[in-house]
């Protein structure tokens, strides 16, 4: 059944050879990698009206388009550097593997970190975005936001773990049908104002100027809307997906994402300015303008449904982007190794089912307002930015290759403006919650270090040098022990005992005794069946099971040897309905976890099948 659903839900598993099929073209590329940059744009200017409107009321649509082109320069900039990445690094890895390669382990580790961070809160950011708009078109689905949020992210995650090539088919045509509704709404937008003379009726009211602008004012707004910049990295992090020639594929899909994210972010903020709409928890602010351009007709729902699919689709980005940073942290064991596997569907499952998990847990706790997570998403990104641009600044100056010059003064001014960027991010988001990421980043090394620091200790013990060769061992002379250990007497003891006598006649049969009725029914079955094999009894005051058995192996009544080695041969039965092993001891498996620590102990496990209907 279990299998069944998983193939019906993912697909049937595909061969490595297929691999080559599962790569992404300029056309399908763009929405996958670039979605969440593109969906940006339909809150990062609701992000700096909640800055300005408090404070400067009416004024505020006058700097909120200010702000967007400074923000609209500054993206520019980031993929200009992101270009010359592509090029240096056609294997990905983005700002993880160039802070690693030129600024050391600890930068990159950062960088990777920050990258996580960001591809996490990518993901509940966009579904919790989505679920706005669908609710500011239907209402009466408020109360159900947060249980919306989590079926979309289940929803994506479903989606991603099919691979790459179903999924760009999936998600690919909602982000080109939400470009050419905004852009028709933008053109319609401007038209009805300036052409055709309507005057836009304000549907909610805008509050008294309480101040005047200020330089830290415009900052502050100008740092919300850098969330429009999210999601460029991906692009260059994730150079493998596409088929070949991957980084010219690669470096046309961060030049159309660039130019979408212009016409549409800049053309969304000059409609702010002509119909001032007001932002609210309840009603999105393109929604309010999608209000008075179309109405309240098809062409406002539309626009509604569109938007929402771009935002839910937007975590795509980081499903794509992120379990394939992990992968490569964990071939450089900064991260679990599991996550450089590959899935059923060639795609890095593990990875995507963790940033699944982890983005509802998010959710939960945030309670689904994209307004809160916000000032932890930023954050990470410019770090990570900052960190890759002043890894090519350092790249360029080392090797100073032809056209060198003019390569690090790109990557310089964009090291130098992410920077000025990351530490406005930081001072002004730092109590509306950016100081969790200055707090979860240190944390996140920690622990990739640590994971190094294991998976090296445990490669220094088992590497063998060149001279080590099999020792040759005299079996004559040998003596192999083997122990049994029996709860009951039953055919999955037998089985076990029986292939005992395969291997060894020095076979011992050994029960630890925590109930003297059941010990004396025991022994009772064991004379009456006439074994020829003795069994030890060892009583236990304290109901352990393991300690006892280890105590005798290691005692002198025991006859063999410091350093012989003793087989423990354990009996466990399986069962085939997967809720079956919920109804019983595990006791097998809790003596092979202690023994395993033994270095004279070998452990074989010799299973009997319980099938049922």
């Amino acid at each position: 059944m279990g299998s069944k659903l998983e193939k019906l839900l993912i697909g049937k598993s595909l061969k490595t050879e297929e691999l080559k099929g599962e790569k992404l073209n300029v056309f399908w590329g763009l929405p996958i990698l670039s979605s969440d940059a593109i969906s940006s744009v339909a809150y990062a200017g609701e992000e700096i009206l909640w800055v300005l409107i408090p404070v400067i009321g009416m004024m505020s649509y006058k700097y909120m388009f200010y702000a967007t082109l400074c923000i609209v320069l500054l993206m520019f900039l980031v993929t200009m550097s992101y270009r010359q990445t592509i090029d240096a690094y056609p294997g990905g890895g983005g700002s993880y593997i160039v802070a690693k390669d030129n600024l050391g382990t600890i930068p990159g580790l950062i960088a990777g970190g920050s990258l996580t961070i960001g591809y996490i809160l990518t993901v509940a950011v966009s579904a919790c975005a989505g679920t706005a708009a669908i609710t500011s078109a239907i209402p009466s689905l408020f109360p159900y936001k947060v249980a919306i949020t989590l079926l979309l992210i289940l929803f994506m995650t479903i989606g991603n773990l099919r691979g790459l090539r179903e999924s760009s088919k999936m998600f690919g045509i909602p982000t080109y049908l939400f470009i050419i509704s905004i852009l028709v709404m933008i053109v319609w937008g401007i038209c009805k104002v300036k052409i055709f003379g309507y005057t836009p009726v304000v549907a909610y009211k805008i509050p008294q100027a309480a101040g005047d602008i200020t330089l830290f004012l415009f900052l502050r707004s100008f740092c919300s809307g850098c969330t429009a910049l999210t999601g460029i990295e991906a692009v260059s992090n994730g150079i493998p997906n596409f088929k070949e020639p991957c980084q010219k594929n690669a470096k046309k899909v961060l030049g159309l994402l660039s130019f979408t994210v212009f016409i549409v972010f800049s053309g969304l903020s000059y409609l702010a300015t002509l119909y001032h709409p007001v932002p609210n928890s309840n009603v999105t602010v393109v929604a309010q303008i999608a209000a008075q351009v179309f109405g309240n007709n098809v062409l406002f729902y539309i626009i509604q449904a569109t938007t929402a699919i771009i935002l839910i689709m937007a975590s795509n980005t980081a499903f794509a982007g992120l379990p394939m940073l992990l992968a490569y942290m964990a071939k450089d064991g900064f991260a679990p190794r599991q996550f450089a596997k590959r899935g059923k569907r060639l795609g890095y499952s593990n990875g995507i089912i963790i940033l699944g998990i982890i983005a509802c847990l998010l959710v939960v706790l945030f309670n689904g307002e994209t307004h809160y997570l916000m000032p932890l998403y930023a954050v990470g990104v410019f770090i990570s930015f900052t960190l890759s641009q002043f890894g090519m600044l350092v790249r360029w100056i080392k090797i100073k290759k032809q056209g060198w010059g003019h390569k690090a003064f790109i990557n310089g001014i964009g090291a130098s403006v992410t920077l000025f960027t990351a530490v406005l991010l930081g001072i002004t988001k730092f109590t509306s919650g950016a100081w969790i990421v200055f707090i979860l980043i240190p944390v996140i090394v920690y622990f990739m270090a640590a994971i190094k620091k294991h998976y090296t200790k445990v490669a220094e013990q088992l590497r063998l040098s060149i001279d080590e060769k099999p020792k040759e061992i005299n079996f004559a002379e040998q003596k192999r022990y083997v122990i049994v250990p029996i709860d009951t007497l039953n055919k999955s003891f037998l089985k076990a005992l029986n292939y005992a006598r395969t291997i060894s006649k020095n076979i011992i049969v050994f029960h630890v005794s925590v109930d003297d009725e059941a010990t004396n029914k025991l022994l009772e079955k064991w004379h009456e069946y006439d074994v020829d094999i003795p069994i030890v009894v060892k009583k236990s005051p304290y109901r352990s099971i393991v300690g006892p058995l280890v105590k005798f192996i290691e005692s002198e009544e025991y006859s063999a040897g410091s350093k012989d080695t003793v087989t423990v041969v354990l009996p466990q039965f399986v069962v085939t309905k997967w809720w079956g092993n919920i109804l019983h001891n595990q006791t097998a498996l809790f003596i092979k976890t202690v023994l395993l620590r033994r270095r004279n102990i070998a452990i074989v496990t010799v299973p009997y099948i319980i099938f049922e209907d």
